[in-house]
């Protein structure tokens, strides 16, 4: 049995009372040293190319360090000296100085021969085609039993898992335990008319399944789609994690987070490279994104496609960067599979215990090139040299064990040939996920008119809701500012005063939660709003207390909601990555991020392009996403100035996404109700106003709340038999009225296009056949010419729209979306407004 001592460094050694104590404290000097810096000298690389470092600290002799030695210089390496708390280093030394628990041998070989021969049966049956194997790391597989094993003894029932490409067919079929024949499929030449929208490569689709522990208890696991983008899959797992979470009652403690549990599994070049994953984990102990602690593990092949490490990362190991936070981390050698089943079970069972991060290094190597098709010899030819006439691992571990393989392997072998055959007979893909019982009530694909929904509330409700939304708690000491502001909102709600953005926002939330629909608002101060907009959360000038009259109006509801309002990290693609797996797992909420300006979202394209525009059609998995991207030329520079509208209208078709931007309020009001009360999900991009937000001219009177529903284009009021048309969507629509109104013009007609996409045809040609004597039709925008919406009102509509010419009059086409002064800025927009009434 392992000596076990006190961790506390720190504390000074007291003054010797006898030669036994002194021999303890010696003791304890050199076990400190090997706790610290042991796993600098582990046996970590099965190829034997990762050295052991040299440490003067750990240039010690003796039984003791003997002892040590063997603990922290095996082939596990803990780096977990840095954690903060001395409980969770004391907890780790107690179970790296014990001797470690049985494993079944049995087990892990067979898993192993498993693992490697559905690598060579694919190989063999498939030469030449991409799989991205396993083998060399397949120890992976027994790792992801043990953690599941230790799991499900603390009360898990799923697991969200997380991966890039390499290993994922391995995984899907021995831990996602799909058939073989099921994730074969994919290479079969299956009719393709079989597949769901465009589909994807086999190496990228998510699957789900169940995997059964030792002791019989079921999980279920959920392995998340993941395009190329490596590490851009991190924060999407993370979010569904936390949906599911969010459907179990008791909040966030340990025995509820305990019952999903995260694996997220990245190779080693990537988690060096790649600052995803870096963002997502920073999430960790933050209110808004806590999961409970997630496990990391690096599949670590010290190879990224053709680059090696000394070109990869400037620390030893890639999961060095995680000690950037109060994280454990694992370095274990994956030819030990004894040592990789402890280390998952005691991963597992810390994350169990402490509700936090760990990253677990599981080094090994990668036997063919980056892809089964490529030549590794070209640029590591000595490693390849040894790669070649090096056993695979179940024969190393039948060899150590003494047991016998052999009818194993023959049974193995020809299961998985078998499996292959059934592959060749299918007639149709089969479907490797299923998505949740809560969505069936929803719908994904083209839009039916029977999904459409009436979004106006009586006045009596709008009054009732108001009323709720300006009372603040006894005692509660309101900033003066926000006195004032409270008193305009209730004149607001009782028809006294034109409802903004900011209340009509807040009617239209204050609504849907009454209503029973669930809330969640995160983005960078969304709380109080960028532009001193929302304040969602009022703060007592006293004491700083937060009061939320949105979650005291969803305690008061019947359904009870949850009302989440968040300001986030400053951080744009894992947030938002987040928000989108979270609305991918909570359908009935809903679910909105929100950039500080909308040209932000620029630093998320990867999640904008790879899941939200496209995860429907690669993956048939549908979304309720709201973005909500502030957009308007005021003048404030290229970067605070374009939300990039023509990059969304760019990835727009097949009714993928929705584009919005509303001209009012009451607009804003029915467009946030209409994405909830519909049962079509679809992600909603919605380009928000920021100096219109309090302007009379796109204030509403509390009666527009009452109309049906959201207009898609706004119709002309004022004008009723107009000679030229003019059509805008945004801010510079209202500027083209004023001009109107300056200049007395009764023969123009202003349309205003508060949904770009899908593209309200019908309702466009009804708002110009009101018009029967236009001669002339214009699209007018403040973007330049080569941005905004010009691009795709002409792939649309061409020269002509319904018959009639279509000119258009914008900026001149720029490299940057706008002017750095103020002064330029305003000529520009004078003129371009000027010019909409003057072009011939």
């Amino acid at each position: 049995m392992a000596h076990r001592t006190t961790l506390e460094a720190e504390r000074a050694a007291k003054p010797a009372k006898s030669q036994k104590k002194t021999v303890n404290v010696e003791r304890e000097r050199i076990f400190e040293a090997f706790r610290r810096w042991g796993y600098l000298q582990a046996d970590l690389d099965p190829l034997g190319f990762l050295k052991p470092l040299e440490s003067a600290d750990l240039d010690l002799s003796g039984e003791t360090a003997d002892e040590a030695r063997r603990y922290y210089c095996g082939t596990i390496g803990v780096d977990f000296m840095h954690l903060a708390q001395p409980e969770r280093r004391r907890w780790i030394a107690e179970r790296m100085e014990a001797e470690p628990a049985a494993v079944d041998q049995q087990k892990i070989l067979e898993r192993l021969v498993r693992a490697d021969l559905f690598e060579q049966v694919l190989q063999a049956r498939y030469l030449g085609t991409k799989r991205f194997s396993l083998e060399g790391n397949t120890s992976l597989i027994p790792m992801l039993d043990a953690i599941l094993d230790t799991a499900g003894g603390h009360g898990a029932v799923e697991s969200v898992m997380a991966m890039s490409h390499r290993g994922r067919l391995n995984v899907m079929v021995h831990t996602a335990c799909k058939t073989p024949h099921e994730v074969v499929a994919g290479f079969e030449d299956v009719d393709p008319r079989s597949v769901l929208g465009a589909g994807d490569v086999k190496y990228h689709v998510g699957a789900t399944g169940t995997y059964v522990t030792t002791t019989g208890k079921e999980i279920e696991i959920h392995l998340v789609s993941n395009p190329s983008h490596l590490e851009a899959v991190d924060p999407v797992a993370m979010g569904r994690v936390r949906a599911k979470l969010t459907r179990f009652e008791g909040g966030f403690d340990r025995d509820v987070t305990n019952k999903v549990v995260p694996i997220i599994m990245h190779g080693d070049a990537a988690f060096a490279g790649q600052g995803i994953w870096a963002e997502t984990m920073n999430l960790a102990d933050l209110d808004a994104y806590t999961v409970g602690g997630s496990i990391h593990i690096i599949v670590n092949n010290l190879i990224g496609f053709t680059t090696r490490p000394i070109q990869e990362h400037s620390s030893r190991f890639a999961a060095d960067l995680a000690k950037r936070q109060n994280i454990l981390i694992f370095h274990v050698n994956a030819e030990d599979p004894e040592a990789v089943v402890r280390v998952g079970r005691m991963a597992a069972e810390y994350r169990a215990t402490f509700g936090s991060e760990v990253v677990v290094d599981l080094i090994g190597y990668r036997r063919h090139g980056h892809s089964e098709v490529d030549d590794p010899t070209i640029t590591q030819p000595l490693l390849y040299e040894k790669i070649k006439a090096h056993p695979p691992l179940w024969k190393i571990y039948a060899e150590r064990t003494g047991i016998n393989p052999s009818a194993t392997i023959g049974a193995v072998r020809a299961e998985y040939e078998t499996e292959q055959v059934k592959a060749g007979q299918l007639k149709k893909i089969p479907h490797l996920r299923q998505l949740p019982n809560y969505w069936s009530a929803f719908h994904r694909g083209a839009f039916k008119p029977e999904y459409e929904v009436e979004t106006g509330l009586s006045l009596e409700t709008l009054a009732q809701i108001t009323d709720a939304l300006v009372r603040v708690p006894e005692g509660f000491h309101v900033h003066p500012k926000i006195v004032k502001l409270l008193e305009q909102r209730a004149e607001m709600g009782h028809g006294k005063r034109a409802v903004d953005y900011g209340f009509a926002e807040a009617l239209a939330f204050g609504s849907l939660l009454q209503e029973g629909t669930p809330l969640r608002l995160t983005g960078q101060d969304s709380q109080r709003g960028t532009f001193n907009q929302r304040h969602a959360v009022l703060v007592d000038t006293v004491n700083e207390w937060e009061h939320i009259p949105l979650a005291a109006l969803a305690n008061a509801s019947p359904k009870r909601p949850f009302c989440e309002i968040y300001n986030s990290s400053l951080s744009e693609a894992g947030c938002l990555g987040f928000e989108y797996g979270f609305s991918r797992d909570f359908p009935e909420a809903l679910v909105l991020w929100e950039a500080q300006f909308g040209d932000f979202a620029n630093g998320a394209q990867v999640i904008i392009d790879q899941f939200i525009s496209a995860g429907e059609d690669k993956w048939d998995l549908p979304a309720g996403i709201v973005m909500l991207l502030p957009h308007g030329y005021e003048g404030q520079g290229p970067e605070h100035s374009s939300a990039r509208l023509e990059r969304y209208l760019q990835l727009a078709a097949e009714e993928n996404i929705q584009v919005c931007q509303p001209s009012t309020a009451a607009q804003y009001f029915h467009m946030l109700r209409r994405q909830a009360r519909r049962p079509w999900r679809k992600p909603l991009v919605v380009f928000t106003p920021k100096s219109m937000l309090r302007h009379p001219d796109a204030s509403s009177s509390v009666e527009e709340f009452t109309q049906p529903k959201f207009l898609p284009v706004v119709p002309e009021k004022e004008i009723t038999d107009a000679t030229r048309i003019l059509i805008a969507s945004g801010k510079v629509g209202h500027e083209l009225r004023a001009e109107r109104r300056r200049r007395k013009d009764a023969s123009t007609a202003i349309l205003f296009l508060d949904q770009l996409y899908p593209l309200p045809r019908p309702e466009i040609n009804a708002a110009l056949d009101a018009h029967p004597n236009a001669r002339e039709i214009v699209w007018v925008q403040e973007e330049p010419e080569n941005m905004g919406a010009l691009t795709f009102m002409r792939i649309n509509f061409g020269q002509n729209i319904f018959g009639h010419p279509f000119a258009s009059i914008s900026r001149d086409a720029s490299a940057s979306p706008a002017t750095g002064s103020h002064r330029q800025h305003k000529h520009e927009q004078q003129k371009l407004v000027e010019r909409s009434f003057e072009m011939a």
